[in-house]
């Protein structure tokens, strides 16, 4: 065999030999960002464009004190935890997000951006909620969210929510446009069903939606038994009739003429959210009682038989964060029956 020959044939060979390789080795998407390449050099007397900022990393945020939700409130004549003076702690409150429990939501992105997830909800997420056969909707018909948010240690976090499906995506959009507006919020979670039989300690600040909870007797329901109300940071925006507060011990943040982080307005961003998606705001209401954490579906007012939702729990009666329906006792069943203008 001639040499030309001999080297024809070697490379075709090779050339087998890659596309077999070729053919047999799996193919894997990178989904990592490549690094950009090198900035042009700008000319001589001019100065090269800015690179773009990226998010300043999350200050370490204010501890959360170690008595919070450990407290138990002396009851009042009413039923509810004593109205004591506000702790020194929680006059101006902008404190750290806890964690939230399991089945932990997907994490916030790294860029500080908006991230939201709508699903059924989970079993082990329903197993720990508020939810059981005798609740006005079906799971089907409930959904699971998570969304992103900003907290009051400047952090960026994950919070749950359970709503009714026909409003999920709007609620989305709401809590989208206050990540943008980095409006902060303490704790977005979902009210677990032990915490019904907490005792009050008026120190709860949960924005929350869902908690299957009747009024008069059982014969009404709560919006937020269907997973269409949610109460927004309900310590800085406290439920106020008369001189009864709620949580108990929000009563510095019933002054809404000294406007601090984590109050809802009117005319803020918050309330624009809720008002976009056609959501009623309780600190429009008319009457004896306002509840500006408070937003629905159908903005209905005091006089609604409905319960409020954010706080804590006493053996009489029920407060969740701040949630009022009260429990009275006997020997059967607890029958409910709705306190004094609550929602």
């Amino acid at each position: 065999m001639t040499r030309p020959r001999q080297r024809r044939l070697g490379r075709r060979l090779l050339s087998a030999l890659v596309v077999i390789t070729t053919a047999c080795t799996p193919v894997v998407q990178d989904t990592a960002q490549s690094e950009p390449p090198p900035p042009a050099v700008a000319p001589t007397g001019t100065l090269p464009e800015p690179a773009a900022a990226r998010p300043p990393e999350p200050e370490p945020g204010p501890s959360r004190p170690e008595w919070l939700g450990t407290r138990p409130l002396p009851l009042a004549e009413d039923g509810f935890g004593a109205r004591l003076p506000t702790p020194e702690e929680l006059v101006d409150r902008r404190l750290a997000s806890p964690t939230l429990p399991d089945p932990t939501p997907p994490p916030p992105l790294g860029d500080g951006s908006y991230r939201a997830t709508i699903a059924l909800v989970p079993d082990a997420v329903l197993a720990r909620s508020t939810w059981t056969p005798d609740c006005p909707v079906p799971p089907s018909e409930l959904r699971y969210l998570t969304v992103t948010f900003h907290g009051f240690d400047g952090g960026t976090h994950t919070g749950e929510l359970i709503v009714h499906e026909e409003v999920a995506a709007d609620v989305v959009e709401v809590f989208r446009t206050l990540h943008a507006a980095r409006f902060p919020l303490e704790e977005v979670r979902v009210i677990a069903r032990h915490e019904l039989d907490l005792p009050p300690t008026g120190d709860g600040n949960v924005t929350s939606a869902f908690v299957c909870r009747p009024t008069v007797g059982g014969t009404r329901w709560s919006e937020h038994a269907y997973g269409r109300a949610i109460d927004i940071n309900p310590f800085h925006n406290p439920y106020v009739r008369g001189d009864l507060v709620i949580p108990e011990l929000a009563g510095a943040y019933a002054d809404r003429d000294r406007p601090l982080p984590g109050m809802v307005v009117p005319g803020d961003v918050v309330t624009g959210a809720f008002g976009a998606i056609g959501w009623g705001w309780g600190g429009d209401w008319v009457g004896p009682a306002t509840d500006p954490m408070h937003f629905s579906l159908s903005g209905r007012g005091p006089d609604a038989d409905r319960v409020l939702i954010g706080c804590r729990s006493g053996a009489d009666r029920v407060l969740i964060g701040c949630q009022g329906v009260r429990r009275t006792p006997s020997s059967g069943p607890p029958a409910h029956h709705v306190l004094p203008a609550a929602v």
